[in-house]
């Protein structure tokens, strides 16, 4: 007698979700993405093997580095024993450790933490040196982690102008001593920070600051080692944090502190107590990395000039990009279906940038933002320089509304 199989029943996979949540998805992101016919705004096409990159953050070029790639696979073949555990309980000769020594002394500090990014470094160590009694002071540019931090500290936070000491002062005056937190180069305009006035405010008050290098660590400062290097004020900042994901070409962070206070943030800083540590062969390619960013003196030079020779470009076509001065250059083009046909424009003509949009700008503010690297050829400068010249009559740029702002506030000063 022959057995029939039963076909199977179709069964949902995943159990209904909750009315609330998709109540929120319809109200706060259905909407974004019927502006944009459907479309992912951060996903456009992918590139080819002829396009320009400039959608990475590996400013000197040091991905594959054969002495990074070297002691990766050193590590691999000899850390058979090691164990996984917290980054709570490493220390002594730990690589780890040594490394954390390292970086430390060569940013002029006493001692630090490897955490695994730069989004924990910020959240963890600000969770741990403020509280509900420290006022927090951060810049409106400031990188959502380091708002993260605030919040995770449960800290009254108060937002300054950007890169607007004055500002920061009289907030300062109002609310009373505290933490200042600012990023040295900011990620989304490649603004510098005005760090000399900003400490100058905060030794004014009292205060304590933390200064985000994530986008300088590497490219500025005596062998790359930051802008509070680069300024002499490694010895007047508190708290220096970076995410090695941008110039050290990794994944982690880093963040200093003063050696007398390790064990506080070891027992205190959940992303350290909750997050299990790095493996050996990327504790192994940082401290290569290490080594290698410290003598690339003739990279950061070469990434330097490149940022003048290509802002200039930009600038001279008519693209708004006064808001920054490094080796990001932030294309606004403002609400989110205009930052898709100025990327779409773009990538027809072989440049592939990054787009940025809320929550990391303000609503209606979303870009492209292009990031510049130490190896870009000469072929593909020139084809960079080309791109802007044909694509800004496409969408116009000094129409874009951080244009006309720029314009208004010229005839109002």
């Amino acid at each position: 007698m022959e057995v029939l199989e039963k076909s199977p029943v179709s069964r949902p996979i995943d159990p209904p979700l909750s009315a609330h949540l998709l109540q929120r998805v319809a109200r706060d992101f259905t909407p974004r993405l019927d502006a944009l016919g459907g479309r992912f705004l951060l996903h456009g096409r992918q590139a080819g093997p002829n396009a320009v990159r400039l959608d990475g953050n590996d400013y000197l070029g040091i991905t594959g580095h054969p002495a990074i790639v070297g002691a990766q696979l050193a590590a691999l073949r000899k850390d058979n024993e090691f164990v996984i555990q917290s980054g709570a309980f490493l220390h002594g000769e730990h690589p780890t450790h040594a490394l954390e020594q390292a970086m430390a002394q060569w940013l002029g500090k006493e001692d630090g933490f490897i955490c695994q990014s730069g989004y924990a470094a910020n959240t963890g160590l600000i969770q741990a040196i403020a509280d509900a009694q420290t006022p927090v002071y951060v810049d409106t540019m400031a990188h959502a982690s380091l708002w993260e931090g605030v919040h995770a500290a449960r800290a009254p936070g108060h937002a300054f102008r950007h890169n607007d000491p004055e500002h920061l002062d009289r907030m300062m005056a109002r609310h009373g001593k505290g933490l200042v937190i600012v990023d040295s180069v900011y990620s989304t305009t490649g603004a510098l920070c005005p760090l000399q006035a900003m400490v100058e405010v905060a030794e004014r008050h009292g205060s304590m600051i933390l200064v985000d290098e994530s986008h300088s660590l590497g490219t500025h400062g005596p062998q790359g080692a930051g802008l509070c290097a680069a300024l002499g004020l490694s010895h007047r900042v508190h708290f220096i944090t970076a995410s090695l994901a941008k110039a050290f070409a990794g994944r982690a962070g880093f963040f200093t502190l003063p050696k007398a206070l390790r064990y506080y943030v070891t027992s205190s800083s959940f992303p350290n107590i909750f997050s299990s540590c790095l493996l050996p062969h990327e504790i192994a390619g940082l401290a290569a990395t290490l080594e290698v960013v410290r003598g690339s003196d003739a990279a950061r030079e070469r990434l330097h000039a490149h940022t003048a020779r290509l802002r200039h470009c930009f600038a001279d076509v008519g693209f708004p990009i006064e808001q920054g001065s490094e080796q990001i250059i932030a294309l606004e083009a403002g609400p989110e279906p205009d930052t898709m046909v100025l990327r779409d424009h773009l990538e027809d003509h072989g440049v592939f940038g990054a787009v940025f949009c809320a929550p990391a700008t303000s609503r209606n503010r979303s870009l492209v933002r292009l990031t510049l690297s130490a190896n870009l050829t000469e072929a593909e400068l020139s084809h960079v320089e080309w791109a802007a010249r044909q694509v800004a009559p496409l969408v116009k740029p000094w129409d874009w509304p951080i244009a006309r702002r720029g314009r208004a506030q010229a005839l109002v000063s």
